[in-house]
């Protein structure tokens, strides 16, 4: 079973060897660029950075943000209640299992759950059709492509009824 929890200092090594892997950086874009040291002692009200473990072993990195308070704009004027998510599995070897499928539902779950979250954002890069056919599946709208900095991307969004339809009102 998939869990999430915050990352710590000790998730640190594990995070920049999966920022090493050939994927990830496919993945990432030009701008993906992560200061672990930093972004993991950091405490800002906005941003949380998860874990996602599978009994116990650490899979993959959950990043999700508040668009309207995150400090750099990234995604420009956001109305209230939003939540954008940024996702990958570390090792080339587990992808195509089903984990990310489980890790985006305990994600969503945890965006909507006790809040007033009405939605949630993605942007993956327009050249990721293989991330694109993934939140396409998993009930994400294409808004619109977008640059982001160096970066095209497509925009999707999952509204709040849909990810309590689709995954239920408790998070894995």
């Amino acid at each position: 079973m998939i869990t999430l929890r915050r990352a710590d200092v000790d998730d640190i090594s594990v995070l920049q060897h999966w920022d090493q892997q050939p994927h990830v950086i496919a993945a990432g874009g030009e701008d993906d660029v992560w200061d672990w040291p930093v972004e993991v002692r950091r405490e800002v009200s906005w941003q949380e950075i998860l874990i996602a473990e599978l009994d116990g072993r650490p899979l993959g990195v959950v990043q999700i943000i508040d668009p309207q308070l995150e400090e750099t704009h990234y995604w420009g004027n956001c109305p209230a209640n939003l939540r954008a998510i940024d996702i990958w599995i570390g090792d080339a070897a587990d992808l195509g299992r089903g984990y990310g499928s489980q890790m985006m539902a305990a994600a969503l779950l945890r965006c909507v759950q006790g809040t007033e979250v009405s939605a949630v954002l993605i942007d993956p890069l327009a050249s990721n059709t293989d991330a694109i056919r993934f939140y396409e599946r998993l009930g994400f709208v294409f808004i619109e492509q977008r640059w982001f900095g160096e970066d095209l991307c497509c925009v999707y969004r999952i509204e709040r009824d849909e990810i309590l339809k689709r995954y239920g009102a408790t998070p894995a």
